[in-house]
């Protein structure tokens, strides 16, 4: 996972100048947060995404619209760390709305955090008709269809607790090496995305906002090692084929009273700050093929920074060659504000950059 200090142009960019928003037709946001991980949601100006199905458009908005993607996520609107979500037209007929995930280094398959979010943003903005107590959001999202339980009360929205795509684990014990030959050993799952995960205790760090810059490091060579020893398969698509970052735990996997803690580091190095939903999926769904945790029993999970989701496994399942279960996730996003974003034509250091 390179840094990338300067903005990106792929080839789609070189031969078809890209055209940034202006002061009379910005770009509309709302930003939200889970667990302190950010969500900037666009509301309008941003061009159509044409595509048959849902990854078409994945990949449309990747050749076609990327610069846009870094003019929201980069700065000087947005920061390293920035994460957000464009909706699309649904291509599933039983989606209430679709949506593309964006970060620093392109688009997400999966992204819990932003489900619950999104799940109050669609019934306080009218997308979906609130009903009490319970309102069903369905997304559909790049890896699948996420049934999202808005909490409903007085006309207010609360709690979001989403059943995720089928999640499994990929690999189990994997003895793998780091560059300067250090070994380790990491289990791989995938919770709408892949993961490595494994306990932190191997190389005896504390999952602590103290150590977030050694985390992220090792995080970054974890995943090297992984990707050079490790050809990962999906059984659907092939775009949801790949690494998306590593995990690094507290080691407790054992259903217990206790919260479990873990950190999340994926896309160019990006440090979740939410426990991370399809990580705590994925999570679930080793622990489940180890005989560590049970459906029904619930679990807390906590980020780096201390905040929390509960999880647990809600039905088993199979995914093509793998058993697999339904993971529940439940946490609750908060609103942070509203802006209107522009470009002047002369600022070339707007279109966006990142150091770091």
């Amino acid at each position: 996972m390179p840094h990338d200090k300067t903005p990106q142009t792929s080839q789609s960019d070189s031969q078809i100048k890209p055209t940034y928003p202006s002061q009379e037709t910005p770009i509309e946001v709302i930003d939200m947060h889970t667990g302190g991980e950010p969500l900037r949601i666009v509301t309008s100006g941003y061009p159509d995404i044409p595509g048959d199905d849902i990854l078409a458009k994945r990949r449309y908005a990747r050749d076609h619209l990327d610069h846009l993607r870094r003019f929201l996520m980069f700065e000087p609107r947005g920061h390293y760390d920035m994460y957000g979500a464009i909706l699309v037209e649904p291509s599933l007929p039983e989606a209430d709305l679709a949506v593309l995930f964006i970060h620093n280094e392109g688009y997400s398959t999966m992204c819990g955090h932003a489900i619950l979010a999104l799940g109050r943003y669609a019934i306080d903005y009218g997308l979906v008709k609130a009903v009490a107590p319970i309102t069903t959001v369905n997304i559909e999202c790049p890896c699948g269809l996420v049934r999202a339980e808005v909490e409903v009360s007085d006309g207010k929205t609360g709690k979001v607790r989403f059943s995720s795509v089928p999640s499994f684990m990929f690999a189990s014990d994997l003895s793998l090496q780091l560059a300067d030959g250090t070994n380790f050993k990491t289990d791989i799952g995938y919770g709408g995305a892949f993961y490595a995960i494994l306990d932190a205790g191997q190389f005896d760090i504390a999952i602590t906002p103290e150590n977030v810059s050694h985390l992220t490091r090792l995080s970054e060579e974890i995943c090297q090692a992984v990707n050079d020893s490790v050809t990962l398969s999906h059984p659907d698509h092939d775009d949801l084929a790949f690494l998306y970052g590593a995990i690094l735990t507290d080691g407790g996997d054992a259903y217990g009273a206790s919260p479990t803690r873990n950190i999340c580091v994926f896309a160019k190095n990006q440090v979740d700050r939410s426990p991370t939903g399809s990580g705590v999926s994925a999570r679930l769904a080793i622990q489940h093929a180890k005989g560590l945790i049970t459906p029904g029993q619930v679990r807390v999970f906590e980020s780096v920074i201390g905040s929390s989701f509960e999880g647990s496994v809600e039905a088993t399942t199979s995914f093509g060659p793998h058993p697999a279960i339904i993971a529940s996730v439940k946490g609750k996003a908060h609103y942070s504000g509203t802006a209107s974003f522009w470009h002047d034509a002369d600022d070339a250091v707007g279109r966006g950059f990142i150091v770091g």
